[in-house]
């Protein structure tokens, strides 16, 4: 038979653990003081659902739940070494602030994608700003608003409310039915694989086969390996002035070439270069 109330994280049994009434703490509280530290597993264990009802704010997240619970003890155990029976509060309300702070350190310093801490602050605080004037106006505030009742520009509004939303997975599924999941990487764009771009890329390769051996170094050397006129200059065995003469020339010739095979209606700034052909002009390139 199944035991569907048996759900354990880190090899703990959830559901059977013990909880200490308010009184039975006091005297614990207050015998860990007068030296007995025998008393404080004590305490740690009877308050590991503090733990849990933590927990229950980060579910859903994608995070492993193992390691967040373990993070959480630590932070209870924190509570437990720094409570004094003279705060004249209960120990939960002491120790929970406690648990979800050393979990949101966690989580901000094991984030893939960090944020300054300026930037978070102005994120939490936006979302206060939002949830007011959303109860005060019964309608959703508007950007202007938001940066009127903060103080911001409306683009360091839309930075920072950013900045506090959380980063989703590629694979996070978006629509879910009988059939196959529908994730977010099936429906982002794929702007290098379209055929505009499919089309640009044949008509570059054309463009460089109808260069000269030189002028195609040059170019590839320039803008596919990124060296300098003045490498490419000393390697070759001529003047950056000759480099430089070539480079032009060739990206002229190139640039006709994809007006003419991609986009016969654009314009390209600066373009003078007439005639047909390929770029072979001794007026324009040094042999």
């Amino acid at each position: 038979m199944h035991n569907f109330k048996k759900v354990k994280i880190s090899g703990v049994n959830t559901y059977e653990l013990p909880t200490i009434s308010w009184e039975k703490m006091k005297e614990l509280f207050q015998r860990l003081e007068n030296g007995e530290t025998g008393v404080r597993d004590e305490l740690i264990q009877g308050n590991l659902k503090l733990v849990l009802s933590v927990l229950k704010n980060f579910a859903n997240r994608g995070e492993n739940m193992d390691d967040l619970f373990q993070i959480g003890c630590i932070g209870l155990m924190k509570a437990v070494d720094n409570f004094r029976l003279e705060h004249n509060v209960n120990f939960s309300t002491y120790a929970v602030p406690m648990i979800l702070g050393e979990v949101k350190r966690y989580l901000r310093d094991n984030n893939y994608v960090h944020m300054s801490r300026s930037l978070k602050t102005n994120a939490q605080k936006i979302q206060n700003v939002r949830d007011n004037l959303l109860q005060k106006n019964q309608r959703e505030p508007t950007l202007n608003e938001l940066a009127a009742e903060m103080g911001m520009a409306p683009e360091e509004i839309v930075m920072a409310y950013n900045a506090g939303m959380e980063p989703l997975s590629f694979f996070e599924p978006v629509f879910n039915d009988s059939t196959d999941p529908l994730h977010i990487i099936d429906i982002l764009k794929d702007e290098q694989n379209e055929d505009e771009r499919w089309l640009e890329t044949i008509a570059l390769k054309e463009a460089l086969e109808k260069l000269s051996p030189r002028e195609r170094y040059i170019l590839i050397a320039r803008f596919f390996q990124g060296k300098t006129q003045m490498e490419v200059a000393e390697k070759i065995g001529i003047s950056q002035a000759q480099i430089s003469r070539i480079e032009k020339a060739a990206l002229r010739f190139i640039r006709r070439y994809y007006k003419d095979q991609v986009a016969p209606g654009e314009k390209f700034p600066g373009e003078r270069f007439k005639g047909s052909g390929s770029v072979h002009n001794k007026n324009e390139i040094c042999q």
